[in-house]
């Protein structure tokens, strides 16, 4: 896993000691976030885990409701039918 190449490069991942993630977690995080490389730690040499970009998913605000909402015809005019109620 550690020796296995970014998709779309050629280059190796990052790898980072499971205790030098431990004491620079926060700034391990920004770093993927910025360069959108995945970062991969390991106990002993051995790899235990990968840290991976959120895919940014961006929705345009122009039509970003169509289709939710339903049109039921005129609700405000009265109805032909009278109601059991109403006699």
């Amino acid at each position: 896993m550690a020796t296995d190449p970014i998709p779309g490069t050629t280059r190796a991942p990052k790898t980072v000691p499971a205790g030098k993630f431990k004491a620079q977690c926060l700034k391990l995080l920004d770093e993927v976030a910025a360069t959108r490389e995945p970062l991969i730690i390991t106990k002993f040499g051995k790899p235990v885990a990968q840290i991976i970009p959120l895919a940014e998913k961006r929705i345009p605000l122009r039509g970003a409701l169509k289709g939710s909402v339903l049109w039921e015809g005129d609700i405000i005019s009265p109805i032909d039918v009278e109601w059991e109620a109403n006699k």
